[in-house]
């Protein structure tokens, strides 16, 4: 294994970023550096492969190939060109080329696209007579152009598909939350890992599915296949001892109780398949209750949930819901914390509650906050004393 350093990208949901750095300096990464949307770090090959196999808040990784001035399309052509394709890629090989373009002379991202495959199947085509050819879908090597101000970045993508698909989810569900965004709200919750945690909206339970692979120590991309797997400069000794290290590492046992609850049979009939997908059979425990009808067996110390907003219900539906969910948190959660995520921002004073903390995230198109809430004793006269503000 070549100890030789790499620039790499992470990219994230926007609002995740600290997450995300963290997890990549407790991988080992060097040089970590924030930006909006994602992470940039340094480190050697064997570090990618960790990032992908280990990464819980990313949705795509990049190793980059070059950086280079590039004012028009000749430029861009011959800066691809510039670069010995036959280290990325055999002529027996597939790819494919997706391109950013933003304040350049290049305005078309398909375009500045086209020219990449060009560049690199005429590199072939010149030496070997024979081209590799592009496969949107699955290619064996998936690249992205940044090309901005002039500035042309090439990436080749470790992970091919986003890195949030976990391989769990039965069906694509209206509004879902991203694995890789539930996986956040865990990680900032503070939660030790070892302390009761529910979610009583719990939806398709990938919050509680997401905590309970932390607790486990459960990699997400454990059962996913890379398209590194099948680059010419792949290290597969490299790679073995990652998963057989990962796979050691892995105790369902050391997961704490977890208890969901959701007044909707499709909801948990989705959750209970995702977690049996999952891994977690017996590991999360499953109500069909409503909220004033959800009495968890342990306090949980920890809350997090993503109650509903947007357009997924009615504005009178959605003003009971978040009534509903202050009144349990009063009622079940005394002296927990809860982090909620809202979509709109006169939600949250139907809970009744101060936020003590608000963070932005986007979950999807929406802007959001994850409100935290400290949660008291509970007295009668509480709903009445607390404040709208939230």
């Amino acid at each position: 294994m070549t100890d030789t350093r790499l620039d790499y990208f992470a990219a994230c949901t926007l609002g995740v970023e600290e997450v995300l750095a963290d997890e990549l300096r407790g991988l080992g990464a060097d040089d970590v550096e924030v930006g909006r949307g994602g992470v940039r770090f340094v480190g050697d090959r064997r570090l990618g492969y960790r990032a992908g196999l280990w990464l819980r808040t990313a949705v795509r990784l990049q190793e980059r190939i070059g950086v280079a001035h590039a004012a028009d399309e000749d430029a861009l052509y011959d800066f691809v060109r510039s670069v010995d394709w036959r280290d990325y890629l055999t002529v027996e090989q597939t790819l494919a080329v997706d391109a950013s373009v933003r304040d350049s002379g290049m305005r078309h991202s398909k375009y500045a696209a086209l020219r990449v495959k060009d560049a690199i199947v005429d590199q072939f085509r010149e030496r070997s007579s024979r081209r590799p050819s592009v496969n949107v879908k699955k290619p064996d090597l998936p690249l992205k152009l940044f090309l901005q101000q002039d500035e042309a970045t090439l990436y080749r993508d470790l992970a091919g598909a986003s890195l949030h698909k976990r391989g769990y989810r039965p069906i694509q569900v209206k509004s879902p939350l991203n694995e890789s965004i539930a996986a956040a709200l865990v990680l900032m919750s503070e939660w030790d890992k070892n302390s009761p945690l529910c979610d009583p909206m719990c939806g398709s339970a990938t919050i509680a599915i997401e905590a309970a692979w932390i607790a486990a120590d459960r990699a997400p991309g454990l059962k996913r296949r890379f398209p590194f797997e099948r680059w010419p400069d792949f290290d597969s000794d490299a790679w073995s001892e990652l998963l057989n290290e990962a796979f050691k590492r892995m105790r369902m046992a050391d997961i704490p109780r977890i208890e969901v609850a959701d007044r909707h049979p499709g909801a948990i009939a989705i959750a209970r398949e995702s977690i049996q997908l999952a891994g977690l059979r017996d590991r999360i425990h499953v109500h069909h209750a409503r909220l004033d009808q959800f009495h968890p067996a342990e306090r949980p110390s920890i809350v997090i949930c993503n109650p509903p907003y947007g357009e997924r219900i009615g504005k009178r539906d959605h003003e009971l819901s978040w009534r509903d969910l202050g009144d349990f948190l009063r009622r079940e959660c005394p002296n927990s914390t809860a982090y909620v995520i809202s979509g709109h921002p006169e939600l949250g004073k139907f809970m009744r509650l101060k936020a003590s903390r608000k963070h932005p995230v986007r979950n999807g198109p929406i802007d959001c906050r994850v409100l935290r809430y400290e949660i008291g004793e509970w007295r009668g006269d509480d709903a009445e004393e607390a404040s709208a503000e939230s």
